[in-house]
C-alpha cells in the first residue's frame, strides 16, 4: 500500500516536469524494465492492492497494455472478469428472503397434525387462522408430520369413542361379622369410569338381578352393551329383559376375568380402599358403607386413566384455606377450599 501510495505522489510530481525530462525518464524505466525482467523469476507474485492497480488502469486506459512488461495482457483482462464476477455476485447476494417460522408455530403445526391424523393441511391452516397466526398454507404443508399411506385413528381413540356406550356389571362377596356371605352388584360406566349403580343382596336371583338393570338405566338411556362373566346368576329372565331394553349382552370367556377388566379393577379399588379396612355388621351397614364410596369415588377419587380427575369431574380450587372432610370415619379425606 505504501508504495502505492509513493507512486501517485510521484505522478502529481511529473506534472510539473519537461515533456522531454518524462521521455527521459520513461526510456530508463523501460531499461530497468527489461534487465528485471531477464534476472527475475520467472512468474512474480503480485498483491491484491497491485492487481487492483493494474485492473483501475486498464479500464481508464486501455491501451496500458501495450506497455505491461512485467506480466502478460491477458492476466489483466483475466484479473478485470474475475472482478467483475465477484461484483456482482456480491450485489445479487440474498438479503434474508422470507422471515423465519416461528418454533411455537412449527410445534403447533406438528402436534395438530400428529394429534388429528384425518386433518389435512387446509384444515389445520384455518385452525391457525382462527389462533390469530398468520401463516400460508405451505409453510403448514412443510411442518406437517410425514404419514405413508392412507390416515388412520389409533386404536385408544376408536375404543374412546365407543367406551360411553359400553358397561360393565359385576358381583363380588363381602363376609359380615356373622360370618355370613353378602352379594354386592355393581354397574360401571366405561366413558368416564363411573359406579352407576350398587346394590346388596344374600341372594343374587335372575329376578332380582333384571330388576337392578332396569333401577339403573332409564329406557332411554340404556347402554348399547353390557359386559359381563358367566354366572349362573344371570339367567334367562335377566337376558330377556336386557334384550327388551335394547341392550345387547357380551358375556365373557370361561375364566377369563381379564376380559372385563375395567369392573375387576373396581372391584380391587372398592376391597382395597373400603371393606378390608371394615367389618360388616348387615345387609344395611354394606349399602351405607358403599354410598358414601360411591359418592367419593365418583366425585373426589382421582383416576389415572382420566388424567387425574374424578369422574362426575372435579373442578380446581385455587383460593382459601385447605379444609379436609372426612370420609369413612376418616379412612379416606377430600380437600376443599373454602
Amino acid at each position: 500500500m505504501f508504495a502505492i501510495a509513493f507512486l501517485f505522489v510521484r505522478v502529481l510530481c511529473d506534472c510539473f516536469k519537461s515533456r522531454r525530462l518524462l521521455e527521459a525518464e520513461v526510456l530508463v524505466l523501460r531499461h530497468q524494465l527489461n534487465v528485471l525482467q531477464q534476472r527475475a523469476p520467472r512468474r512474480l507474485y503480485f498483491s491484491w492492492a497491485d492487481r487492483a492497480l493494474f485492473v483501475w488502469l486498464y479500464r481508464g486506459y486501455p491501451r496500458i497494455l501495450d506497455a505491461i512488461t512485467i506480466l502478460r495482457p491477458e492476466t489483466i483482462v483475466r484479473w478485470h472478469r474475475k472482478g467483475f464476477a465477484a461484483f456482482w455476485r456480491w450485489k445479487s447476494r440474498p438479503l434474508g428472503g422470507r422471515p423465519q417460522v416461528d418454533k411455537e408455530v412449527r410445534d403447533l403445526i406438528r402436534r395438530m397434525s400428529f394429534e388429528n391424523p384425518l386433518w389435512g393441511a387446509p384444515h389445520i391452516h384455518g385452525e391457525l387462522l382462527k389462533l390469530g397466526f398468520d401463516v400460508a398454507q405451505s409453510t403448514v404443508s412443510k411442518y406437517m408430520v410425514p404419514r405413508r399411506g392412507r390416515p388412520s385413528q389409533t386404536w385408544k381413540t376408536f375404543l374412546h369413542n365407543h367406551a360411553d356406550g359400553i358397561a360393565s356389571i359385576d358381583l363380588f362377596v363381602v363376609p359380615t361379622i356373622a360370618f355370613e356371605q353378602l352379594f354386592a352388584f355393581l354397574v360401571l360406566g366405561h366413558g368416564r369410569r363411573q359406579l352407576l349403580w350398587f346394590a346388596v343382596t344374600r341372594h343374587p336371583t335372575a329376578e332380582w338381578l333384571a330388576r337392578q338393570i332396569t333401577e339403573a338405566f332409564p329406557w332411554d338411556k340404556a347402554p348399547a352393551y353390557i359386559v359381563r362373566d358367566n354366572d349362573r346368576a344371570f339367567g334367562s329372565v335377566f337376558r330377556r329383559r336386557i334384550q327388551a331394553m335394547g341392550i345387547r349382552d357380551r358375556p365373557t370367556s370361561f375364566r377369563s376375568p381379564w376380559q372385563n377388566g375395567h369392573v375387576e379393577r373396581l372391584i380391587g379399588s372398592i376391597r382395597r380402599e373400603c371393606t378390608d379396612h371394615l367389618i360388616v355388621l348387615n345387609e344395611e351397614h354394606l349399602r351405607r358403607i358403599l354410598a358414601k364410596f360411591s359418592a367419593y369415588y365418583n366425585g373426589w377419587r382421582p383416576h389415572v386413566s382420566l388424567g387425574k380427575d374424578a369422574p362426575d369431574g372435579r373442578p380446581i380450587d385455587r383460593f382459601g384455606d385447605i379444609v379436609a372432610h372426612a370420609i369413612l370415619g376418616g379412612l379416606h379425606h377430600r380437600y376443599a377450599r373454602i
